[in-house]
């Protein structure tokens, strides 16, 4: 049974097509949630949040032949939403501040604001190009695999892959220049 498939009958409260949906997508989707979130607590919590979100909301699946796609943007959405609940600053606690003597670099504010300016750089890349990047460059997944998850040619993934890294340099050139 195709995903899309499977997706229409979870919509019908198929408890069984979902065991095998989740079986089928568990393994991208965390990989893809864990280069989000760094954190392999988080990454689970996130990862049963997605696929309740899925059991509830699967009648709203459109098909277009790229049911992963929509898993992804769901996973992603559910980060963002804790990113933006804990803020920069919930990161590190005050604790670990403490050692940080004054006019000295601070390790833990400085990955903090990296993650942050490669946060902003990664949203203003197009979604599905965000997602190729994501999968393929933190999540460790081959081109192959990217390229299947989310339905596309090989050759298109490959070069939207390049076209979306070289704007990611380009992006964070220019704020790491101030320009």
């Amino acid at each position: 049974m195709t995903e899309e498939a499977l997706l229409k009958e979870i919509a019908a409260g198929n408890e069984e097509a979902f065991r095998q949906f989740y079986l089928c997508t568990v393994r991208p989707v965390h990989s893809y949630i864990l280069s989000l979130t760094r954190n392999s607590h988080e990454a689970e919590d996130v990862l049963q949040e997605t696929y309740l979100k899925i059991w509830t909301d699967a009648g709203q699946y459109r098909p277009q032949g790229k049911p992963l796609a929509w898993v992804f943007t769901i996973a992603r959405n559910l980060c963002y939403m804790r990113f933006r609940e804990q803020r920069r600053w919930a990161e590190f606690g005050l604790s670990e501040l403490e050692d940080c003597e004054e006019g000295k670099n601070c390790e833990q504010i400085d990955q903090a604001a990296d993650r942050q300016v490669l946060l902003r750089a990664l949203d203003e890349l197009k979604e599905q190009d965000r997602q190729i990047v994501l999968l393929y460059a933190a999540a460790g997944m081959k081109h192959r695999e990217v390229a299947k998850a989310l339905g596309l040619p090989l050759a298109t993934e490959l070069s939207r892959y390049s076209r979306s890294m070289k704007r990611l340099q380009q992006l964070l050139t220019v704020r790491r220049t101030g320009g």
